[in-house]
């Protein structure tokens, strides 16, 4: 099948192209094409969880899995692969490589033995369901592999590896990948292959621990075994657990270390990425897995890719859904990620599990889950060059935080000073891409205590929505604190979102009479305290009862002030004198926030962030 005979797609604006030998045609920065989708590949009702390698010939190899009745993860589902010859330009027909035969084969993790040639592909099977539902807990998962010695075009027959890395006490949920696999090309453990899997355990009512680790051949595949094994407990008592990393990505850095990068899944640590880092060839990894707060995904599979100077990551962008499929960059092997504004944005359509590969000296590929109405609608192959990504960006224009030990604070997209509230100066917005963003710091998640967050503000807008101040995550589940003002509602609001142990999120909003946006300012405090949540508009209270838990569990976590933690509203006006303390105030404290006295009178140890919003100044 030609690229011509697949549906092309909209492609984003070249921002730029390699330099070429002058007798060679330029290459586009970024082209796309849809590669698996039902209504081209008859058959198949749905197809999902992409995996892609380069063989030692060059051949393209991209994987996915092949639903036949339907989009559920239990199915009856096939292992399906088209082949590119030329780097990704053209695909053969889809193939078969493993059918399910009403069970479900899936969850691909190839690895390339570059030493002999042979593509190894590691896979799990559970038997298949015909209601739509996921499979039953515990779920009988159960590691198999095949080979392929030409390249991709036969396959072996699959073996069961259960014996080999199926400890008898993972006996809960079990998955390979999926994304592919490395081999290891430094230290004394070269040409060692390694892939990803996690597992569960069941101890006859409940899970007890969930386990991510690696799996480990230093035969070319003919063995198998568990090295590295992170395993944390789940809370009796209310089904909580720290972390849970899963559908784990690998690369080896330039030093011959792995870095792994994880899904969080629902643990309570902040954040929906973890990683960990190993530096014996797989044998272990030097710590447990940790936290990314401020690296904004949704919880789902994400893939990386060591490219040049830079460590790359693919992943959906926006922190509460799979939509905005995204290539960040590392510029130090994972230990820090550029933030979602530095990112390079593949799609803002709906997107989710995704793997990447090296094309070519100058070009890399991503696979990935996309769609206009669902992330599961297709899968689409996108090539772009390091032209095409975002170029490091030196340090943001910065504006101070005055509490005790804090960071400036960022200021992006140009945000300037205006006029402030008692003849100062304050922040303006454009309502475009303005905010201030407070790099995260272990302090500036309020958790369950008591807060009170304060600020002033002035604007004019009619409608759209109006964000002030937002803390934790985004959407209807995530733990999260904001003030923002919906003049065509005609109200500001505060709002609080929490959990507390395994009960589900709980919200609770506070809406004053009137949007306020007559151009002039007010000051705005949310208080959390006595079992109450307390919004005050110029010193007039309104109140209703607190619910209990954090604020911010659970969730990647960001600072913002005139943004949306997503970047999909932005203020429109000024904000002045912004402060956050990890206390009560009392009502008295209130008022004189809303006075010239203002936040300098109250800044003391537990002063989470001040930012004045006077000044903006060159970053260092």
């Amino acid at each position: 099948m030609t690229a011509a005979a697949l549906a092309a797609l909209a492609l984003p604006p070249a921002l730029g192209s390699a330099a070429r030998a002058a007798n060679e045609a330029p290459r586009a920065p970024f082209d796309q094409q849809i590669l698996f989708k039902a209504s081209q590949d008859p058959g198949y009702a749905c197809f999902r969880i992409p995996a892609i390698v380069k063989t030692v010939k060059g051949t393209l190899l991209a994987f996915a899995e092949g639903r036949v009745n339907d989009c559920s993860d239990a199915g009856d589902i096939d292992l399906v692969l088209k082949r590119s010859e030329d780097g990704g330009r053209t695909w053969s027909p889809m193939r078969v490589i493993n059918e399910g035969g009403g069970d479900t084969h899936g969850n691909p993790a190839p690895v390339v033995d570059r030493r002999t040639g042979r593509v190894l592909l590691a896979e799990t099977y559970n038997p298949g369901r015909t209601d739509g539902k996921n499979c039953e807990v515990p779920c009988e998962r159960t590691p198999h592999l095949q080979y392929s010695d030409n390249d991709g075009e036969t396959w072996s027959t699959p073996r069961d590896l259960s014996d080999e890395i199926l400890p008898k006490s993972w006996n809960s949920w079990y998955a390979t990948g999926p994304v592919h696999g490395i081999q290891l090309t430094k230290g004394r453990h070269k040409g060692r292959l390694v892939v990803t899997v996690n597992a569960e355990s069941w101890n006859g009512s409940r899970v007890t621990e969930n386990h991510a680790a690696l799996a480990l051949s230093d035969d070319g595949g003919d063995t198998w075994r568990i090295g590295a094994t992170d395993t944390y407990p789940i809370s009796e008592r209310d089904a909580t657990f720290r972390q849970k990393p899963s559908e784990m990505t690998l690369t080896e850095r330039q030093d011959g270390s792995v870095y792994v990068s994880g899904r969080e899944q629902d643990g309570t640590d902040l954040g929906h990425r973890d990683h960990a880092v190993s530096r014996d060839g797989g044998e272990s990894f030097t710590s447990p897995f940790s936290a990314a707060p401020d690296l904004y995904t949704p919880q789902v599979q994400g893939s990386t890719l060591r490219w040049g100077n830079r460590l790359l990551l693919a992943c959906p962008g926006d922190p509460d859904r799979r939509r905005t499929m995204m290539i960040r960059s590392s510029y130090d092997g994972g230990r820090t990620w550029d933030s979602v504004d530095r990112g390079t944005v593949v799609t803002t359509d709906w997107s989710g599990y995704s793997d990447l590969v090296a094309v070519d000296d100058d070009r890399a590929g991503l696979l990935y889950e996309g769609g206009a109405v669902d992330a599961r609608d297709e899968i689409r192959f996108a090539r772009f060059t390091e032209d095409w990504l975002k170029p490091r960006r030196g340090p943001d224009p910065r504006t101070d935080d005055r509490a005790r030990g804090a960071r400036d604070a960022a200021v992006l997209g140009g945000a300037t000073t205006t006029d402030g509230v008692f003849g100062g100066r304050a922040m303006a917005f454009d309502g475009e891409d303005d905010a201030v963003r407070l790099p995260y710091s272990s302090r500036l998640p309020l958790g369950t205590k008591d807060f009170t967050a304060s600020l002033w503000f002035r604007y004019s807008a009619r409608d759209g929505e109006q964000p002030l101040l937002w803390m934790g995550g985004v959407g209807t589940s995530q733990p999260q604190v904001w003030l923002r003002a919906e003049p065509a509602n005609g109200r500001v609001r505060g709002l609080m979102t929490t959990r507390d142990g395994g009960s589900p999120p709980r919200t609770v909003s506070l809406d004053t009479a009137g949007a306020h946006n007559d151009g002039r300012w007010h000051h705005l405090a949310l208080r959390r305290g006595d079992g109450r949540l307390t919004l005050f508009l110029d010193g007039t209270p309104l109140s209703r009862d607190d619910v209990p838990g954090s604020v911010s569990r659970n969730s990647p976590f960001g600072v913002h002030i005139g943004q949306r933690m997503d970047s999909r509203a932005h203020f429109d006006g000024a904000i002045d004198d912004v402060a956050v303390f990890g206390r009560a105030l009392s009502d008295g404290e209130v008022e004189r926030l809303g006075s010239d006295d203002g936040p300098s009178s109250a800044v003391k140890w537990d002063t989470v962030t001040w930012l004045p919003m006077d000044r903006v100044r060159a970053g260092n």
